[in-house]
């Protein structure tokens, strides 16, 4: 079985850290030089692919690969790997499954409310309504070529160097508060597993949207106070959201509210997060020796 990977960023190289034994082959993209010649030293076959071009040896790649991964993100322009490659995907004789990592950003403000895959998305957002056409431009590549589609919405990432542990330690954690303000997280491995899980899922030609949380919302605060508790340092001081001098890009994450429910990963994926709250995450971190 061979993979093929589009962004071989920060989710995806922890999958194929965890996986890579499930594969004959491994190859996939990256955007720079540098990426490039570290990733092919680790064993796997890299690619560049940005807005600047392409390497030649991408199509012939895609045409051996069981399995795409796709992590890179849209732009204004619409999603730059159907772009490029949306005929040899469509045109593929081995593809048989394609998984789309997208975001719980398309839901939009629900005022705290939960939501769920059959909640219709309502964000105002323009990079999430950008992931919202990106997933639409996928279903219908995926129905021409007949391959099953897995399109993960994934919750806001942490894990190894990027944790309340490592921002406490590099003294850039701060503690916003905003009343009612609940923000949905997911541990990098249970990203990894969730993919994992899709891999394995033998069902053809199945299109299949799945939120991908831990399920338990939670305060901004709360866990850069608990990291602070595990690293047995004081947390830095309370702010008001409401008189904080904030970047627009960091006042946006506070613009929207929801609970997002993993009960369809439960059911279609038997998913279980291995890290079930931010507790037991940053405490496997933490014991990992992250922020020291």
């Amino acid at each position: 079985m061979n993979l093929f990977v589009f962004g071989l960023g920060y989710s995806s190289v922890h999958y194929i850290r965890k996986h890579a034994p499930d594969y004959d082959s491994i190859a996939g993209t990256v955007t720079t030089e540098k990426r490039k010649a570290e990733l092919t030293a680790s064993g796997i076959k890299t690619y560049l692919f940005s807005d600047e071009g392409a390497d030649d040896g991408i199509v012939e790649a895609l045409g051996e690969a069981d399995i795409v991964l796709v992590s890179v993100p849209p732009g204004e322009a619409g999603d730059p790997v159907l772009a490029k490659f949306a005929l040899p995907l469509t045109r593929s004789k081995r593809l048989r499954k394609i998984i789309y990592l997208s975001t719980v950003g398309v839901y939009g403000d629900r005022q705290g409310e939960w939501v769920d895959e059959a909640t219709a998305p309502l964000t105002t957002n323009a990079r999430s309504l950008m992931r919202l056409a990106a997933e639409n431009l996928w279903r219908a590549v995926a129905r021409e070529g007949k391959r099953s589609l897995y399109i993960l919405r994934l919750a806001g990432i942490y894990g190894p160097g990027r944790n309340a542990l490592v921002q406490l330690r590099d003294g850039k954690a701060k503690r916003l508060v905003k009343k009612d303000q609940v923000f949905n997280r997911i541990h990098v491995d249970d990203i990894a597993q969730a993919i994992a899980k899709c891999v394995a899922r033998d069902r053809s030609g199945e299109d299949l949207l799945l939120n991908i949380a831990d399920g338990h919302p939670t305060p901004a605060q709360d866990v850069v106070t608990h990291a602070a508790n595990l690293m047995k340092v004081e947390p830095p001081p309370v702010i008001d959201f409401e008189t904080a001098e904030l970047s627009e890009m960091a006042r946006s994450f506070y613009a929207e509210c929801k609970r997002v429910s993993i009960e369809a990963a439960r059911f279609e994926l038997g998913f279980e997060p291995i890290h079930p709250t931010y507790r037991e995450g940053l405490q496997a971190l933490w014991e990992a020796g992250e922020g020291r």
